[in-house]
């Protein structure tokens, strides 16, 4: 193992620890996803704003290249 794989491996156990907390704790607000619904206004507004529209729209477009560079084995 090299240590970009420990790094990874030591990211991701952070990320199971951080979450894990704030599920235990019972509030969704401090998970992973009630900060990103939080950061771009996801939720609750029946009427987003422009910069609401564009904050959702880069999230969307990320995950989407994301999932394409994924599956595709780095390609895109």
């Amino acid at each position: 193992m090299d240590g970009w794989t420990i790094g990874w491996l030591a990211w991701l156990a952070w990320f199971a620890i951080e979450e894990g907390l704030a599920l235990f704790r019972g509030s969704t607000a401090d998970t992973l996803s009630g900060h990103i619904w939080h950061w771009f206004a996801i939720g609750g507004n029946t009427d987003p704003s422009g910069w609401q529209r564009l904050r959702r729209f880069t999230l969307l477009a990320f995950l989407a290249w994301l999932l394409v560079h994924f599956t595709t084995g780095g390609v895109f």
